[in-house]
């Protein structure tokens, strides 16, 4: 099967630094829908009118507010789109709402520098294993005959890409590369190719 991931574009959150994690949704910046609109233009040309695949996303509102402007561009009805908890972005539990640079002051570093995820998990939040997990469970539910496009969100995304073609090891689960919002991979027997790389922020900012 082909699998084409896609981050969400920037949000009023993440444009000021702060941690949106699972359940808090956030509209699109004016960038953040330049974005979208970019990986719009990029999936119909390389997809064609009304293309033939599966629709996914996040049941975030960042997620299909994307989804909303790329499905607009392929000329396929929004409504056709599937959405599933599993595809949300990690729980950051006590950190939601707040600003990095607070956390930060308050607890430490909670960035790895290197790879830029999570270097401490979340206080009553959700870790790595766990995320693979509810991901694992999502993607056996999909058709192998059919092609699927995601959207998803940061961490999500890089723990899917992780486990789906490779990645770094960390807390005992593989997470690729970062990859800055707006960014669409086609991932298709073990390997990943960017459709388009994304203008928005890289992970580390706002989740």
């Amino acid at each position: 099967m082909s699998l084409y991931l896609a981050r969400h574009a920037e949000t009023v959150y993440n444009a000021g630094a702060r941690m949106q994690g699972h359940r808090t949704h956030t509209p699109l910046t004016r960038a953040g829908f330049a974005q979208a609109d970019a990986m719009g233009a990029a999936l119909a040309l390389h997809f064609g009118a009304a293309p033939d695949i599966d629709l996914w996303a996040s049941p975030a509102g960042r997620t299909l507010q994307t989804m909303a402007i790329i499905a607009e561009h392929l000329r396929r009805d929004f409504f056709e789109v599937q959405t599933d908890d599993r595809l949300l972005e990690i729980d950051v539990g006590d950190w939601q709402g707040r600003r990095y640079a607070d956390i930060v002051a308050e607890s430490g570093p909670i960035i790895d520098p290197v790879l830029r995820v999570f270097s401490v998990p979340p206080p009553n939040g959700e870790w790595y294993p766990a995320i693979l997990v509810r991901l694992q469970a999502w993607h056996a539910t999909l058709d192998p005959a059919r092609t699927a496009l995601v959207v998803s969100h940061g961490i999500t995304a890089r723990v899917l890409r992780g486990w789906l073609v490779g990645g770094n090891d960390y807390a005992g689960v593989r997470i690729a590369t970062d990859a800055p919002q707006g960014t669409v991979f086609r991932i298709e027997a073990g390997t990943e190719t960017p459709l388009l790389v994304g203008a928005g922020a890289m992970s580390g900012r706002a989740a």
